[in-house]
């Protein structure tokens, strides 16, 4: 799994490895694909002008490092939402507009594109179900988290959940103003603890940590977090950065999970 960031965790990650017997997923860096320019190299985004070969191409990479290339992979259009789907075999080529998917069937692989915003799989302890989501600010802001969980623990079947935070844009380099901060705090006022004054117009957010409190807040205390910051490593895709440095298009990493048959 050489493009896969398992293969460059330090080792206060390794006990992500007691899951892959059980579960396969992987949180992929920017590199290891065919991508040119902006988008080297393993861009896997076909929503911006990489060519749509490249990107087919990377995906393939992807799946096939994780030695599931003949799963049927659904990713979904992100919109910075809360809307979660649960997909089957009978409806994984319909379209779909959110940021969560869940699904039971182990023919199918669940994906979310990032580039500075959170991926996240949740799964339960007896290797039922899977759950990705794709979670910026708005997301979070909007508590995706809670709805899943909720979702996931109406159904009879499901135990105890287990919660892989992967690699996003850190508080060091997430300024943002006061009236960002005011909407968080809006909704609840704990929220104030995941923002660092800066000066009196500016604030970090640690939206990481806001993530860990959800979930806590969600009853899940199984949580491993793969704690790098995007921004700042040329190994992760980062919107923000691509910003910083006036380009104009960047890619998006893939994050992938799947049952074992």
């Amino acid at each position: 799994m050489s493009n896969s960031f398992k293969s460059i965790m330090p080792k206060k990650y390794f006990n992500l490895k007691k899951f892959e017997k059980k579960i396969n997923f992987g949180f992929f860096k920017a590199k290891g694909g065919v991508s040119k320019g902006e988008y080297s190299s393993l861009n896997c985004s076909s929503s911006n002008k990489d060519k749509k070969y490249n990107v087919k191409k990377n995906i393939n990479i992807a799946l096939k490092s994780l030695g599931i290339e003949n799963k049927k992979l659904k990713l979904i259009n992100q919109i910075h939402s809360k809307r979660i789907y649960e997909i089957t075999n009978k409806n994984y080529k319909n379209h779909f507009d959110g940021d969560g998917l869940i699904t039971r069937d182990k023919n199918l692989a669940l994906g979310v594109l990032t580039a500075d915003c959170a991926p996240i799989f949740i799964f339960d302890s007896k290797y039922t179900t899977i759950c990705c989501l794709h979670a910026g600010w708005k997301g979070t802001l909007l508590n995706i988290i809670s709805k899943c969980v909720k979702k996931l623990n109406n159904e009879k079947k499901i135990n105890i959940l287990v919660a892989i935070v992967g690699p996003c844009l850190g508080s060091k380099n997430f300024e943002v103003d006061k009236s960002f901060k005011h909407k968080f705090i809006s909704k609840n006022k704990l929220y104030s603890n995941y923002f660092i004054y800066k000066n009196k117009d500016k604030d970090l957010f640690d939206l990481r940590g806001l993530i860990n409190f959800q979930l806590k807040n969600e009853g899940v205390n199984q949580i491993y977090n793969i704690n790098r910051n995007t921004y700042k490593s040329n190994l992760f895709f980062s919107h923000r950065r691509a910003t910083h440095q006036n380009k104009i298009h960047t890619g998006r990493m893939i994050n992938i999970i799947s049952l074992i048959d």
